[in-house]
């Protein structure tokens, strides 16, 4: 998008915000639009959920793993697990979470304040984004009163937008994140881990953005999310 138009966007968002802590974190993420790709933080965001629906499922764990200067930070790479109201139930099975794990877990509140010191200062970067920052933003909603905008790269819609130029299919499970990472020859990793996962969605974007062949801004990826 062009710069000066999602700054405007982002500066009128900004103002509407009541909560001075999210207007302060979206602030940090606004400052980051006119730097080259390889300045800006980027901070890559995986998440387990009871289910996909942000209204009625709750979030199990996070994952954290920072890419700066197009290199992976494992050693400030972290995740937690967050407690929730019930139980996982069915969807254990899925990611292999289960009440016993939760019940040393973070709560909700502790867990959004966790994310938002760590992500301050850097885009967000995800493999289909809308789920993961729609839950996020439902979480602000519950503990601070109000949805957070938020900026992010997503390694979906770029690997989507590289093969519609290429004219390819674009088959059922071609955009799943271990599909995606197939096409660079990198490994297949593990589902359904949230550190893992947040891991194989930064190689998959060094991948990504290696193949653009030239020298980006954070402007020209990123997209507000609201």
């Amino acid at each position: 998008m062009n710069e000066l138009a999602l700054n405007a966007r982002m500066s009128w968002r900004a103002r509407r915000l009541h909560s001075q802590r999210l207007r302060h974190f979206f602030d940090s993420q606004r400052q980051l639009l006119s730097r080259p790709l390889e300045q800006v933080p980027i901070l890559a965001l995986d998440m387990e959920m009871t289910g996909l629906d942000p209204a009625k499922d709750q979030i199990l764990a996070m994952g954290l793993v920072p890419v700066f200067e197009r290199q992976i930070h494992l050693e400030d790479a972290a995740s937690v697990l967050v407690s929730i109201d019930g139980s996982v139930g069915h969807s254990a099975t899925i990611h292999g979470i289960t009440d016993l794990d939760l019940s040393g877990g973070l709560t909700p509140a502790v867990a959004l304040d966790w994310l938002l010191e760590r992500a301050e200062g850097h885009i967000l970067l995800a493999h289909h984004a809308p789920l993961d920052l729609a839950f996020l933003q439902q979480a602000a909603q519950r503990q601070l009163g109000e949805r957070l905008p938020l900026l992010a790269i997503d390694t979906l819609a770029l690997e989507r937008q590289r093969l519609l130029r290429n004219e390819d299919v674009l088959k059922e499970g071609s955009l799943r994140l271990d599909a995606c990472r197939s096409r660079y020859g990198l490994p297949r990793y593990a589902a359904h881990n949230a550190l893992t996962d947040a891991l194989a969605c930064a190689e998959l974007f060094l991948a990504q953005s290696a193949c653009l062949g030239k020298s980006l801004h954070c402007h020209e990826l990123a997209r507000l999310y609201r």
